[in-house]
């Protein structure tokens, strides 16, 4: 991806930052005084401010260099979202024969719905995949796999594809693809220690 960097946000900044997700609803009143809503993302996104995590010099000097290194909003990168950074064995796919490739997902559920959301960024190291229950070892015989790390694509079985029915699950970790909301960046301590820095991030909509 242009203007993406893949280095990873300090983790211990991303630990004590707030936000979360963040959807786009337009709300109209009728005359009636009933409502109509209007959906404009089919996805959510995610948005943060970084500087609630910075609690000591140091801190503030590892965000002044990761800003300086970005160009502000000029480039991505991954951030940590501890609160939702890993999955468990989450159906990426189903066999028919033929298809290799399957995107990484995690799905979000309850009574009413579920919500599906595209994994681009994987964590190294993290990923592991099973048919119908089984891990698959990525150097397998048969069936190996291999994960992009820059777009969430598995591909497996170029051998002998997952055959019809099996079903393609996967557990990792993800990071979330995001840039810098700003181009300014406050750089006394006593700013952020009151709470009132304002260093805002945005998930990058792939």
């Amino acid at each position: 991806m242009a203007f993406f960097h893949d280095v990873r946000f300090p983790t211990d900044i991303s630990y004590g930052s707030s936000g979360g997700p963040e959807f786009s609803t337009e709300v109209v009143e009728l005359g009636s005084g009933r409502e109509q809503r209007n959906i404009n993302w089919s996805y959510a996104r995610e948005r943060w401010n970084v500087a609630y995590g910075v609690k000591a010099q140091e801190q503030l000097d590892a965000l002044i260099r990761f800003f300086y290194a970005r160009r502000g909003r000029a480039y991505g990168f991954r951030f940590k979202n501890h609160n939702d950074c890993q999955v468990d064995d989450s159906e990426i796919g189903l066999g028919d024969g033929s298809t290799t490739e399957f995107q990484l997902v995690c799905s979000y559920t309850d009574a009413g719905g579920t919500f599906t959301r595209k994994i681009s960024k994987p964590v190294s190291g993290n990923v592991h995949i099973f048919i119908d229950g089984q891990e698959v070892d990525p150097d397998d015989s048969v069936t190996p796999w291999s994960v992009d790390h820059a777009t969430g694509l598995v591909t497996i079985g170029s051998i002998a594809p997952p055959s019809s029915g099996e079903v393609i699950t996967a557990t990792f970790d993800f990071d979330i693809p995001v840039r810098f909301d700003t181009d300014y960046l406050p750089v006394t301590l006593e700013t952020y220690l009151a709470k009132s820095a304002n260093v805002p991030i945005v998930e990058i909509m792939l």
